[in-house]
């Protein structure tokens, strides 16, 4: 998950993310009117700024709201880069392992969240910035090509390598770009490491499964999910296509977030009109009806299993972007959305930076969800041998 946008500045704000059960709709003039069935509380929304870490933003937006469910502080903010810099030398490690044959870019997926947090801790956004200046957004253009760079010419070497001399200069320049992690560090009052931190929080790593539903193997059993930015290999566990949607929607309705990574490059997916839809006979459309599907409720696609798997195939369907699902909402003909908090600051559309992705939508594009195992049904549990 990589996807990077800019957010285009707007200046109304049609979406709360409270608790409080009112119509909501998703830009001025619209007329969505949107119930709200279950929404979760969650942080503010944050800005990836011009980087492909959307899935540390989201697994961590995932993860203050599973700390605030547990009963911890509401003003949590972790730190996304000290993810990002615990995940780059295993990617390093991997990518010269597989002699360059191997991912190494600035995607991720959430279990390479839970893996550092289980290996390294974790530290508040206060501590570990990332060097992030003051009233600007993260940019990692340049340390990106830069540590490509490094790696290349190890991974493609003719000679014998020195695994602690290249180790080595990956850290410096590493720290030189995000900042060195401290070893211990004072946060309200207390001196904590970050595995002592991360103690206190009480996230367990075993706790969350990541879930996906691709025919291409059996149901029921994990298997490696093949998408690109899957460089640890993590298994997902497959299942039928109505049975991802209930464990969704059971998840939500028992106060529990959802890990989401999709698609979003379909034109279709329109950020900036706070709207993600699977609409009937889209490629028949006008362009003035294709416009109009943003201000008033139209039918939606009905998405199977086969033409789902079809899109993933094909290359249609791909794995762009992570985000975090927080509610459920409902327009005026009936029809479900998820509501899914973004990483592209809070500027970008007239619902604080959120946006409400059309049931349908959600079938037709999610590559893989991550939940808290209790947020999937008993007879689910059982089916896939999750203790």
């Amino acid at each position: 998950m990589k996807r990077i946008i800019l957010p285009i500045t707007l200046v109304s704000c049609l979406f709360s993310s409270g608790l409080q059960a009112q119509d909501k709709t998703n830009k001025k003039n619209s007329e969505y009117k949107f119930t709200e069935i279950k929404n979760i509380e969650s942080t503010p929304v944050q800005n990836q700024g011009k980087t492909g870490t959307c899935w540390t933003f989201s697994s961590l937006s995932f993860f203050e709201s599973e700390l605030i469910r547990m009963g911890k502080n509401k003003d949590l903010n972790l730190s996304e880069m000290f993810v990002v810099r615990n995940a780059y030398p295993l990617k390093a490690d991997n990518y010269v392992r597989m002699h360059g044959n191997a991912q190494f870019a600035e995607g991720g997926e959430f279990h390479d969240v839970v893996n550092v947090i289980r290996n390294y801790g974790m530290v508040p956004q206060e501590v570990y910035n990332g060097n992030l200046e003051s009233g600007k957004n993260y940019n990692h253009k340049e340390m990106d090509s830069v540590l490509l760079a490094q790696v290349k010419v190890i991974a493609k070497s003719n000679d014998k390598i020195n695994p602690a001399e290249w180790h080595q200069k990956l850290d410096e320049a590493l720290n030189t770009y995000l900042g060195k992690i401290p070893e211990t560090f004072t946060y309200k009052g207390k001196e904590y490491t970050p595995k002592t931190y991360a103690k206190e929080l009480g996230i367990n790593p075993d706790d969350y499964v990541y879930i996906t539903s691709f025919t291409h193997h059996d149901f029921y059993k994990p298997f490696v999910l093949e998408i690109p930015d899957n460089w640890a290999w993590q298994q997902a566990y497959n299942v039928p296509l109505n049975e991802l949607s209930q464990i969704m929607d059971n998840a939500l309705s028992n106060g529990y977030g959802i890990g989401w990574a999709a698609d979003v490059s379909e034109k279709y997916f329109k950020h900036k009109d706070g709207l993600a839809l699977l609409p009937e006979n889209w490629d028949n459309m006008s362009k003035e009806e294709k416009q109009n599907c943003y201000v008033k409720p139209v039918p939606q696609q009905k998405v199977t299993q086969e033409m789902r798997q079809q899109a993933f195939d094909n290359y249609e369907t791909q794995d762009d972007h992570g985000m975090h699902i927080t509610g459920l909402v409902k327009d005026q003909q009936g029809t479900k959305y998820y509501i899914v908090k973004n990483s592209w600051g809070k500027e970008g559309n007239e619902c604080d930076g959120y946006f409400y992705a059309s049931d349908a939508y959600v079938q037709y594009k999610t590559i893989s969800i991550m939940v808290h195992k209790k947020a999937v049904p008993p007879a689910l549990l059982k089916k896939l041998n999750i203790k």
